[in-house]
């Protein structure tokens, strides 16, 4: 492993979808190990998989690093991976394709840094991605949950 990669691993969560939801992200840098979660109140399972990446890009406080992101979601890695994300910007989001806000909010991010993502299945033997699970339904399940303003907004 690279000194400049971070290894990282993201989970989404919707009670309901659409209904409470959360993210949960785990940021590993060598011998260092992050968590992060949050919740929100109402939102889709597919926002709080976008998000969960988003956050983990945000929480990084340099440039230019590399990031190998581990997530069970398909719609999130196939639209960053096989190149939906770029036909989607550049045909702006026609065809009534969601989310556009977090996309956007992505896209911009990970113009700071190497992004690759990496399919897993969920809810099997992986630790970590079990462990996003745990953090993702704990804080949909939870108090101090946030307006997601891009989903109540459309609605």
């Amino acid at each position: 492993m690279s000194s400049k990669q971070v290894i990282v691993y993201t989970d989404g969560s919707s009670r309901g979808n659409p209904g409470p939801g959360g993210y949960g992200v785990i940021l590993i840098w060598g011998t260092v190990r992050k968590e992060l979660s949050q919740g929100y109140r109402r939102t889709t399972n597919n926002r709080m998989e976008l998000m969960a990446v988003i956050a983990a890009l945000e929480a990084m406080k340099k440039d230019n690093l590399q990031l190998l992101v581990h997530s069970d979601s398909s719609y999130v890695v196939k639209a960053i991976e096989e190149g939906w994300l770029k036909n989607w910007i550049r045909t702006n989001f026609s065809g009534g394709k969601k989310n556009r806000d977090l996309w956007m909010r992505f896209h911009q991010l990970s113009q700071k840094h190497q992004v690759n993502m990496k399919w897993v299945k969920g809810h099997a033997d992986n630790p970590y991605n079990n462990r996003c699970d745990e953090l993702a339904t704990a804080a949909a399940d939870g108090g101090n949950l946030l307006v997601d303003e891009g989903y109540e907004s459309e609605q």
